[in-house]
């Protein structure tokens, strides 16, 4: 699975709360979640963000509350794939659940600069920096989770696994 989008860069501890403030999370639709999406502290983020765009952050993306809204609203936003150099557990989780790619590489970090484009193959995970020419690996997911990640999330996985998929 090849992803390919621009860079918006972030730094470290981008918390859930920053993701998606708390004041909307009594949406649950995710279209309506999306026009949220880090606007306390990038507010022309959404105005910003392109289909298969890609969140490069710093370390610990994701922390703070459990809450599922956060990756919601950053795959209804557009974005295709989160690269950072580590992320909240439990955000990791959620995001892989609903079918929003993270990869953890350091190296993509360091040398990624917003508005970048970037390659991603997920299979691989080679990450092709296409602006600079610089090429990083994180850990390439295993094939089941490239899977869950194709068919859109868990849910989705399971109901095609059900069906004889």
């Amino acid at each position: 699975m090849k992803l390919k989008g621009r860079v918006h860069k972030f730094g470290a501890n981008v918390d859930t709360d920053a993701i998606i403030p708390a004041r909307y999370l009594n949406i649950s639709d995710a279209t309506e979640l999306a026009k949220h999406c880090m606007e306390d502290i990038a507010p022309d983020f959404l105005s910003r963000v392109e289909p298969g765009d890609v969140i490069v952050a710093d370390s610990n993306f994701g922390c703070g509350s459990s809450r599922e809204h956060a990756p919601l609203a950053i795959k209804a936003a557009g974005i295709s794939c989160v690269i950072a150099r580590s992320f909240a557990r439990i955000f990791f989780r959620n995001a892989i659940n609903i079918g929003l790619p993270l990869l953890e590489c350091g190296d993509a970090v360091d040398n990624t600069s917003d508005g970048d484009v970037l390659e991603i193959d997920l299979a691989t995970g080679a990450i092709t920096n296409l602006t600079n020419g610089k090429n990083f690996t994180a850990k390439p997911y295993p094939e089941f989770m490239v899977g869950i990640i194709a068919a859109g999330g868990l849910i989705e996985y399971t109901k095609k696994k059900l069906a004889g998929g």
